[in-house]
């Protein structure tokens, strides 16, 4: 049995969540120490400085995403659906929430959300081929 492209895509989508948990799990342990990574964290502990703080606020917004995105390719692949919308799509919430992440790390405003808005749509694109496919 030969893996669709679309599975690739969301086991490479699975892997750049995994990136960005760890990196969101690092940055918070250098700026609060080894101490706190291994305690149960039950004190309250300052906000984030801001690098560290965008890098866990996107993990947290690609976390928001990502079930969507997931569900969307499980039910073209129940479907048997691969086409177009499946295709460009997954690479347009992949590349998509890439671009995202480097734009948002960076600090860089509104361009973000051109990127967040094509993940997005992309997302979509793979949600509705099941449903308009012949």
């Amino acid at each position: 049995m030969r893996i669709s492209f679309e599975a690739w895509m969301l086991a490479a989508a699975i892997i750049w969540g995994f990136v960005q948990l760890v990196a969101a799990a690092q940055a918070a342990n250098v700026q609060y120490g080894l101490k706190w990574a291994a305690s149960p964290r039950d004190i309250e502990m300052p906000p984030l400085n801001p690098v560290p703080g965008r890098i866990n606020r996107n993990f947290r917004n690609y976390m928001e995403t990502f079930p969507f995105f997931a569900a969307a390719i499980l039910i073209a692949l129940v479907a048997g659906v691969h086409n177009g919308l499946t295709y460009w799509g997954s690479i347009a919430y992949l590349g998509g929430r890439i671009g995202y992440t480097v734009l948002y790390i960076s600090g860089i405003p509104l361009i973000r959300s051109l990127f967040w808005n094509i993940a997005s749509f992309g997302m979509l694109g793979v949600l509705v081929a099941p449903f308009v496919a012949r």
